[in-house]
């Protein structure tokens, strides 16, 4: 298996995080793809039909805000590339309310057919992973174009709460925007998918997580601290409520008993 993380073409960068490529041409057994919580909606292209929670996909799905874990089963030869979009794109580069597809990934077929099924065909019958990758940059290109100033303020917002991830990240954004509370859990719900406050914890979460990813920690404690939880049983229970699992069982997978 190969695995990659191609830095986003710049023409896409402001709306692209990152992007990740899996290539398994030796299936054997099933392979399963753990889908957490990482405050990114995300755009899916899969060279194999999958099965995900138990639903049949398509070559290219849309996720929205993952909050419960997904997991993604593949049986056959695949190459995956995901392209981790900014939190604030699914609206301005999609047209459609960031709500409606939280934990409810969608064929892309269904937003644009045309365009979907031409980039399908193209990613089916592209010479290699390059080739793919100028594709779906292209295609992201091509929505960019339908930018509005909504989307900076979004970014802005965004940004600034991945950046602090505390409660009071969400007032300072709400009062750098000049909106009212409410228009502010409007925004957020109708262009992101779930609510500032949800969306702050999850990126909470996700940094915690990644640290954990890292092992430079010394105690699961110092984890918590570190990233804003008022102790270990804060995170332990946030921790769960993303994964199912507890940190301690995240660490110890696939180790001996």
């Amino acid at each position: 298996m190969k695995v990659i993380t191609p830095v986003p073409d710049v023409q896409v960068s402001d709306y692209v995080e990152r992007i990740l490529v899996i290539e398994n041409f030796s299936i054997t057994t099933p392979f399963v793809l753990p889908l957490f919580a990482n405050g990114t909606p995300t755009l899916l292209f899969l060279s194999t039909k999958a099965t995900l929670n138990n639903n049949a996909t398509n070559y290219l799905t849309l996720f929205g805000q993952t909050v419960f874990p997904e997991s993604l089963l593949i049986n056959n030869d695949f190459t995956l590339i995901a392209y981790f979009l900014k939190p604030f794109s699914l609206h301005s580069l999609f047209g459609i309310s960031a709500k409606e597809i939280t934990d409810y990934p969608i064929d892309l077929n269904l937003l644009h057919p045309a365009k979907a099924n031409e980039l399908k065909e193209q990613l089916l019958n592209a010479a290699g992973t390059k080739e793919m990758l100028a594709l779906l940059d292209n295609y992201i290109f091509s929505l960019m174009l339908r930018v509005k100033c909504e989307t900076r303020l979004l970014q802005f917002a965004t940004s600034l709460i991945v950046n602090n991830p505390s409660k009071d990240s969400l007032v300072k954004a709400q009062n750098e925007l000049c909106v009212t509370e409410r228009t502010f859990q409007r925004l957020f719900e109708n262009k992101i998918g779930i609510s500032p406050n949800l969306y702050r914890r999850i990126t909470q979460f996700n940094s915690a997580f990644q640290q954990i990813n890292t092992r430079r920690f010394t105690t699961l404690s110092d984890v918590a601290f570190k990233n804003g939880y008022a102790d270990q049983s804060h995170f332990n229970r946030a921790f769960k409520e993303f994964t199912n699992i507890t940190p301690k069982e995240y660490l110890n997978f696939g180790t001996p008993d």
